[in-house]
């Protein structure tokens, strides 16, 4: 699988997981969260080369893609990804609260998605 196809099972599976948790179906967005992540393991065993490919990411459509890939690249693009979850927890609902999650868990220094 290419680098690109990867970022694109990233972004595809985050949607889906966002969709099943709204739908009520965890089964689902367990399966989709296990698919996403995996594509953000082997994005990582690329080395910056995989992530930067991810940071295409920060201008998604789809809040819940840019959220979820600025908490991943926290440590890799810092001040690009605290931009789009600053920007997202501003809102109300679940992804603005997953945005300031993740700002908090930074904050506190309990951030641990890409140590490498």
């Amino acid at each position: 699988m290419t680098i690109e196809e990867l970022v694109h099972q990233f972004a595809e599976n985050v949607a889906a997981q966002t969709d099943a948790i709204w739908r009520g179906d965890a089964t689902a967005g367990n399966k989709h969260a296990r698919k996403y992540i995996s594509a953000f393991d082997r994005l990582r065993s690329q080395g910056d080369a995989g992530r930067q490919a991810l940071t295409v990411l920060f201008e998604h459509p789809r809040m819940d893609v840019r959220v979820m890939v600025a908490a991943y690249l926290l440590r890799y693009r810092t001040k690009d990804a605290m931009a789009v979850l600053e920007e997202a927890a501003k809102g109300e609902g679940f992804v603005p609260f997953k945005a300031s999650q993740a700002l908090k868990r930074w904050e506190e220094g309990n951030w641990a998605l890409d140590l490498e």
